[in-house]
């Protein structure tokens, strides 16, 4: 017997309002990132507010401007040095994304290392105090960076370098966390959101790059669109 139209209806009302009620489920389930650590005193270090990084690093920028034009740089040599630390962070980034946070080793603690560096974060995209790094972190990474600089660079070029390296890294947070949880306006933004959101759910071996596509593009990691 044929189905009267307020039949079908009735039957395509409960799929519509499971798939609504889902939404919101499958939302909370991407933000609810386990416990790191058994300590609680630990595990409340593994959670950062987002406006830590800016608090922490922001001082060091200043400083490292000011320490080479106090050094005797002018300011379009600092301006020049300090893009080029920009320059140095993009092509980190994206090595470190590529080499460190994606790399699974085969045994049970280099596979739980992995989970705490950056697996938490794929599991559990959404959860806004597990998308900063950790001061835990950042600091001693900071750290080996600016020595590796000053043993490079040497002083005073070390210090506008470190500079924008270091603005750089606050970039790369801040992106990461506005792709996450807002959606661009501008079409830039929303391009760059897409890259990201396929580097998540559409294949992770593609668009390491988070503040730049740039070094996807020069290693061909540029994720595929779905026509491809």
């Amino acid at each position: 017997m044929p189905f009267a139209s307020g039949d079908l209806i009735g039957l395509r009302r409960p799929a519509s309002l499971e798939l609504r009620a889902m939404a919101p489920e499958r939302t909370a389930r991407l933000a609810a990132s386990p416990p790191l650590f058994e300590s609680r005193f630990l595990d409340f270090f593994s959670r950062v507010h987002p406006s830590v990084p800016a608090i922490l690093f922001t001082p060091v920028v200043v400083a490292g401007l000011w320490a080479g034009a106090d050094r005797g740089y002018s300011a379009l040599e600092t301006i020049a040095l300090f893009a080029a630390g920009l320059l140095v962070w993009t092509f980190s980034e994206y090595w470190l994304h590529r080499l460190v946070f994606h790399w699974q080793p085969d045994n049970a603690i280099g596979r739980r290392m992995h989970f705490i560096i950056h697996g938490v974060h794929h599991d559990h995209p959404n959860d806004r105090m597990r998308l900063v790094m950790p001061p835990g972190a950042s600091i001693p990474l900071a750290i080996l960076f600016y020595l590796a600089f000053l043993l490079i660079f040497g002083t005073p070029a070390a210090f506008p370098l470190f500079a924008g390296f270091i603005l750089g890294y606050l970039a790369y947070d801040y992106t990461h966390y506005h792709l996450h949880h807002h959606v661009p306006k501008t079409e830039a933004g929303k391009r760059n959101r897409e890259h990201h959101m396929r580097h998540h759910f559409q294949d992770h071996r593609f668009g390491y790059g988070v503040s730049s596509p740039l070094w996807d593009v020069v290693f061909r990691t540029m994720p595929k669109s779905r026509k491809a």
